[in-house]
């Protein structure tokens, strides 16, 4: 009995099977979360560029019209493919000088998405914009795009956790000092102008 215990001891057949089988949890654990990491940053990804087309659409009209507005909804609601677009909500803002020694205001807003809301007229920005961005007394003003997205993982029958990620981007008016809209853009697109 002593001889056939000290044999198995020292037995090296499906060795290699053990090892796999401690080591293979690792490489699935490792392979999944580049996986994840490289489908979140290129939504992170998406995210910003989003922001940027959309503020950069409208900073060039002299006149943001409703039509403007829809074409600038459904063209960045395509970059964010193959992401699960219910889940993002884009706000595009006019933010002008309220003149000198007063606050910047909100000119219009208009939001479409998971949740929009757009910002109240003649309020002013919430947040507040970064530090000099506008000057007072200037008679300019600022398009201000917001991308707010609810990230859900792949992996989420695992880690049932989100990411709820935002991208600001603000552009100058092109041609104009200030960009007026001209018209509501289609529903359900949430408007304050």
């Amino acid at each position: 009995m002593h001889k056939r215990l000290f044999r198995f001891w020292n037995s090296e057949r499906g060795l290699a099977a053990v090892e796999f089988a401690f080591v293979l949890p690792i490489i699935l654990t490792m392979f999944l979360g580049l996986i994840e990491l490289s489908q979140a940053s290129g939504a992170r990804a998406q995210i910003i560029n989003m922001a940027s087309a959309a503020g950069d659409l409208i900073a060039q009209e002299s006149v943001a019209t409703g039509t403007d507005l829809d074409s600038v909804f459904g063209a960045v609601n395509t970059m964010l493919f193959p992401n699960d677009i219910s889940q993002a909500t884009i706000t595009i803002t006019s933010v002008i000088d309220g003149g000198a020694g007063k606050q910047p205001v909100v000119a219009w807003s208009c939001s479409r998405g998971k949740t929009p809301s757009a910002m109240t007229k003649g309020s002013a920005p919430s947040p507040a914009l970064p530090a000099g961005l506008l000057a007072a007394g200037s008679g300019g003003s600022v398009i201000w795009s917001r991308v707010s997205y609810r990230y859900n993982s792949f992996l989420s029958y695992f880690l049932p956790q989100w990411s709820d990620w935002s991208n600001d981007f603000y552009l100058k008016p092109r041609r104009v000092l200030q960009v007026p809209i001209s018209g509501a853009p289609s529903a359900p697109a949430v408007c304050n102008t």
